[in-house]
């Protein structure tokens, strides 16, 4: 990464579904002077009832992505901090968000979280039943969704806190 002209902190999350990334998010968000976008928060309030396959959360995510970028950057640029919990599960998406923090001129930081599928899963079923989640997602949806999902590998060169 080039040397960073601006003190903000551009934080991310990599994990699978129900691995704990919004509870981390808030966590960081609560140890520093932060401000907290969340993906699943826009796209329940954008699309509401859209989101039913996964080829839609691609299509509404890749919109949602397009429509803040140039925000999310000014923000950053501004010195402002931001845990984005928006997910970094693929190569593709990690290095969009790596790519806000460089065209920002800031220092980012990737959170993985390593979380068993069983565990997740678990989660999940008591996340759907306390609907503290704007989407429900089933195990099957689990099972599709997390077939596309990849560890950071040393290749993306990324500044990663694994918890």
């Amino acid at each position: 990464m080039s040397e960073t002209q601006s003190s903000a902190t551009l934080h991310f999350l990599c994990g699978k579904i129900a691995s704990g990334k919004s509870t981390l998010a808030q966590q960081l968000v609560r140890g520093q002077q932060a401000v907290l976008l969340s993906e699943d928060t826009w796209l329940a309030a954008l699309y509401p009832g859209q989101i039913t396959q996964l080829a839609d959360y691609i299509e509404k995510s890749r919109l949602l992505k397009s429509a803040l970028e140039l925000h999310l950057v000014t923000l950053l640029q501004k010195g402002i901090t931001l845990v984005l919990d928006f997910p970094a599960n693929t190569p593709e998406q990690r290095q969009w968000l790596k790519g806000l923090a460089e065209q920002a001129g800031c220092s980012y930081c990737c959170h993985v979280l390593n979380v068993s599928d069983e565990e997740c899963k678990r989660r999940l079923a008591a996340r759907n039943l306390s609907g503290e989640n704007p989407f429900a997602t089933s195990a099957e949806q689990f099972d599709l969704i997390t077939a596309h999902f990849s560890y950071p590998s040393e290749e993306e060169g990324l500044v990663i806190s694994g918890r």
